[in-house]
């Protein structure tokens, strides 16, 4: 008799724990997901009972190349981005979540819901401001270490209002506009062409700064985790199962002594082969939705 997965009524799957639909006690969609405790378990039965190719690995090396995989994978290949939204205060700095590795992008939600995507400063920071006396040499407390300020003069320039004093407040009427126009850029700046506002990421504190023009907005931030940081994340998706398997037994096969190098090859090739399966698995490409996309390419531009 074969052992099914699905052991629970529909009736409980969309009623939940407490009799009722859509209030939040139950887990829709949850098959599509596998727990990585039972990945390993069915690992360590599979490749490192006795007589198998992995025989006497531990459960500990199995664990660790596991969250490994799960980290590795998350990054480029499972639909592990998650979201936050917040209203950015007066400051206009927002800490990074504590599962943060890498972001997607930052967008602002105006009053009909829809998101619209800010655009990083890249010409901007936030470095280690160090105060200087009257003749500029560094000011140490009584322990030798440089004093700083409370922040550096670039953020307060960046979160200020925006300069509207114009750029040649001394022109006269001898003067002519080609003159003043001399190596400068003809045209707009693509990524400074909107009125979105705009934000950097301090990696070294962990912190969101924002444009002046965002205070108060309600923003979300649209980032990537490795996988591992809570335990409701150990899960990974049904379609990269077996990229997960594979990627334990090259990680326990170059930690075993004595393994041929033929071997390890051989299954680098199958967790190659295995990952970009589950790329294009979890890729959600829909050919009706590219179809209905591609149609617009052939309206005219007037």
């Amino acid at each position: 008799m074969p052992q099914y997965l699905i052991t629970n009524t529909e009736k409980l799957y969309y009623e939940g724990a407490d009799g009722n639909q859509l209030t939040g006690d139950e887990n829709y969609g949850n098959y599509q997901f596998i727990a990585i405790s039972n990945v390993v378990n069915d690992f360590i039965a599979t490749y490192c009972t006795e007589g198998k190719i992995l025989e006497g690995t531990k459960k500990g090396d199995v664990n660790y190349h596991a969250m490994r995989a799960m980290q590795e994978l998350s990054y480029d290949t499972f639909n592990s981005t998650k979201s936050i939204e917040v209203e950015v205060p007066p400051s206009l700095v927002v800490p990074l979540p504590q599962d943060y590795v890498n972001y997607v992008k930052l967008s602002w939600t105006d009053t009909n819901g829809i998101e619209k995507i800010l655009y990083p400063a890249r010409k901007t920071s936030n470095p280690r401001s160090l105060n200087q006396d009257s003749n500029y040499e560094y000011i140490f407390d009584v322990n030798g270490a440089v004093t700083e300020p409370s922040e550096s003069k670039t953020w307060a320039y960046y979160k200020a209002p925006a300069n509207t004093n114009p750029a040649y407040p001394n022109i006269d009427i001898d003067d002519t506009f080609f003159d003043m126009s001399l190596g400068a850029r003809f045209g707009l700046d693509p990524q400074y062409a909107q009125a979105n506002g705009s934000y950097y990421i301090d990696q070294r504190k962990g912190l969101l700064h924002f444009s002046n023009s965002n205070h108060g907005r309600c923003v979300t931030l649209k980032y990537i985790s490795d996988g591992v940081g809570n335990e409701g994340d150990l899960f990974c998706p049904k379609f990269a199962q077996e990229a997960i398997i594979k990627w334990i037994t090259v990680g326990c096969l170059e930690a075993k002594a004595g393994v041929a190098e033929n071997m390890i090859a051989r299954f680098k090739k199958e967790r190659f082969a295995e990952t970009r399966k589950a790329k294009l698995r979890l890729s959600k490409i829909k050919l009706e939705e590219i179809r209905q996309v591609m149609r617009g390419a052939g309206k005219v531009i007037k």
